[in-house]
C-alpha cells in the first residue's frame, strides 16, 4: 500500500485520524453481487433477493468497522536495536500494546510485501521485524507498513510509520589489505605490574581456569596454594607489538572500513590485541567483546572523509 501518511519522530497510536480503509477487491466483487441481485429482485419482483442483497450490505458495513476496529488503540513504540552488519539481514525490535484482541495484523518494514498475518492478544508484545541496511551509521529502518484485513477480506485498514530509534550499522565484514599505523612505545618497566610469561614477549594479563593443555608453566601457584583454586595466568602480546589497524592507502574509505571490519573480527577471534586509527582518532590496543565492539562501532561513525 502506498497511501497515507507518514508520523516520524514519535511513537504511534493508531485512530482515526492516521488509519486508512478501502474495500479490497474481494470486497468490491462482494458490492457488485449485491447489485446483482437487486437488480435481479427487480426483475423478478421477488422479495428472496432482496432480502439477501440487503442481508450482505448490512454485513458489508459491519465488516467496515470491525476491520477499523481491529487496529484501532493500537501502540507502537520502537524498542533498542542491536548493532548489525550493513547487506545483512537486521532485526529491528518493535513494542506494541494492544487494547483487545488484534487479528490478521501484517507488517513490513522497507519494500517488499508484508509478512504474513498474526494475532495478537491483548497487552504488550515485543517483535522483531527483519530488514537490510544498505550502508553504515546510525541508519532508520524506514516505513512500517501494517494492514489487516481481517475478520472477512471485504476491506484492508492500513497506517504508515516511520520508526525513529535508529539502529547502528557497522561496515561488511570484507577480506582485504589494512594500513598499519606506528606502534606506541614500550612502556617503562617500573611501569608494568605484571610479569613477564613463559613466552618471553608476553605480560601476564588476567587468570582463567587451569585446563589440561594450559601447561605448568602457566599455572597461579601462589592462589593454589592458598587454597583458592587451580588457575591458568592468561598473556596477552605487549602493547609495542599489538598492531595499530587503520585504512590502507589507495583504496576507496567505505572498501578500506570493510577490510578493517574483517580484520577486527578475526583479531578478535584469534585473541590477539589491536587498536584503531581512523585520521585524528586512536583507540590504544585492547582486547575482548567490549574493545571489539568499541572499534567497530568507530568504523560504524567514522566520517565519510578522513
Amino acid at each position: 500500500m502506498n497511501f497515507g501518511t507518514t508520523q516520524q519522530g514519535e511513537p504511534l497510536k493508531l485512530g482515526m485520524r492516521n488509519l486508512y480503509i478501502l474495500p479490497t477487491r474481494f470486497g468490491l466483487l462482494w458490492l457488485a453481487g449485491i447489485g446483482l441481485l437487486q437488480v435481479v429482485a427487480i426483475q423478478l419482483e421477488s422479495n428472496g433477493p432482496l432480502l439477501l442483497s440487503f442481508l450482505m450490505l448490512g454485513l458489508f458495513l459491519l465488516t467496515l468497522h470491525l476491520t477499523h476496529f481491529n487496529l484501532e488503540g493500537l501502540e507502537l513504540r520502537s524498542g533498542e536495536p542491536a548493532a548489525g552488519f550493513a547487506g545483512d539481514t537486521l532485526a529491528y525490535p518493535l513494542r506494541l500494546r494492544c487494547r483487545g484482541r488484534c487479528e490478521g495484523l501484517r507488517l513490513r518494514l522497507g519494500p517488499g510485501e508484508p509478512d504474513d498475518a498474526r494475532s495478537l492478544a491483548p497487552g504488550e508484545h515485543l517483535l522483531t521485524l527483519p530488514w537490510i541496511a544498505p550502508e553504515r551509521g546510525r541508519v532508520r529502518p524506514g516505513t512500517l507498513r501494517l494492514l489487516t484485513t481481517a475478520p472477512l477480506g471485504l476491506f484492508v485498514c492500513w497506517s504508515r510509520w516511520a520508526p525513529p530509534m535508529p539502529q547502528l550499522v557497522i561496515p561488511a565484514p570484507r577480506s582485504g589489505p589494512v594500513g598499519r599505523a606506528p606502534a606506541p612505545a614500550e612502556p617503562e618497566e617500573g611501569a608494568r605490574t605484571s610479569s613477564r610469561g613463559e613466552s618471553g614477549g608476553d605480560l601476564w594479563h588476567d587468570l582463567q581456569p587451569h585446563r589440561p593443555e594450559d601447561g605448568a608453566g602457566r599455572l597461579a601457584w601462589k592462589l593454589l596454594a592458598q587454597g583458592r583454586g587451580a588457575h591458568a595466568k592468561r598473556f596477552v602480546a605487549s602493547l609495542a607489538e599489538a598492531p595499530l589497524l587503520t585504512p590502507a592507502a589507495g583504496i576507496p574509505l567505505e572498501r578500506a572500513l570493510e577490510h578493517l571490519s574483517a580484520a577486527i573480527l578475526r583479531l578478535h577471534g584469534e585473541g590477539t590485541s589491536y587498536g584503531l586509527v581512523l585520521g585524528p582518532s586512536t583507540i590504544p590496543p585492547g582486547q575482548g567483546p567490549g574493545h571489539r565492539d568499541r572499534c567497530l562501532k568507530a568504523l560504524a561513525l567514522a566520517p565519510r572523509s578522513l
